[in-house]
């Protein structure tokens, strides 16, 4: 479920094209996120959510559920203390959103298996996607594939990744498992495909670039998400503002 909605989220991404200013003169350049407080809260719940969505998913009161509870919540522990780890020894310094995308790598990449291995399978499985994200977050941008919130690291990476681990740990065929991969890849890709290409020619896919530069919080409900983002602004009426917005604010 995971890798096929980072699928398609990569052919959209590719399909779009990055965000103004992202990548110039060879250069990547950061667009940070605005509140990394609520990015956080995000991912706590989340984190919290995951409890419905994997023990869920046994449609039963068994004894299984406790079971699959912790060894979700071990892997999402664990890949958040290595995307933390790793981030720290690349860059010098702990980066919150690569704690954040690690918590949530962990949970991708526990969720296939979560009912088929033991505790310290579940720690090691956690652990490698919290690796793993934050040199796919690198990767992706090598490759001028603009994805802001590293979706496609945590979805697509980690839910391959989880997938043959249910090779690797669990009773799984290795081999059934890279079939599947292939398989249900290839069938995603060039659906999305051809999804993200009918929206294309029809009702568009990126916004007007002037929307883009002063941020659809503006152009959709006619104020500002951040008080003081926009430097400039010069509201004729409450239902249409217009704003004047430097390219050098954003």
């Amino acid at each position: 479920m995971h890798s096929v909605g980072g699928w398609a989220a990569l052919v959209g991404a590719a399909l779009l094209g990055p965000r103004e200013g992202k990548y110039r003169d060879g250069r990547i350049n950061a667009i940070p996120g605005h509140n990394m407080s609520i990015a956080t809260l995000g991912c706590l719940i989340l984190w919290i959510g995951w409890f419905g969505f994997n023990p869920g998913s046994e449609l039963a009161a068994t004894e299984n559920v406790a079971t699959i509870a912790v060894t979700t919540n071990l892997a999402a522990a664990a890949g958040g203390c290595t995307a933390t780890a790793t981030s720290w020894l690349r860059d010098g310094k702990p980066d919150l959103s690569m704690v954040i995308n690690g918590i949530l790598a962990g949970l991708v990449a526990i969720t296939a298996g979560c009912d088929a291995v033991n505790n310290w399978q579940a720690v090691i499985i956690g652990a490698i996607g919290g690796v793993i994200v934050v040199f796919a977050v690198a990767i992706f941008d090598n490759l001028r594939i603009d994805d802001p919130v590293g979706a496609v690291s945590v979805h697509l990476v980690n839910g391959v990744w989880g997938t043959l681990a249910v090779g690797i740990f669990g009773q799984a065929n290795i081999i059934h498992q890279i079939i599947g991969i292939v398989s249900i890849g290839a069938f995603t890709v060039v659906f999305s495909f051809v999804v993200w290409l009918a929206l294309k020619a029809t009702i568009g896919m990126r916004v007007d670039h002037e929307d883009e530069l002063r941020g659809l919080d503006i152009s959709e409900h006619g104020m500002e998400a951040y008080s003081g983002f926009v430097k400039e602004a010069d509201v004729l009426s409450a239902g249409n503002p217009t704003l004047k917005v430097s390219t050098s604010d954003m």
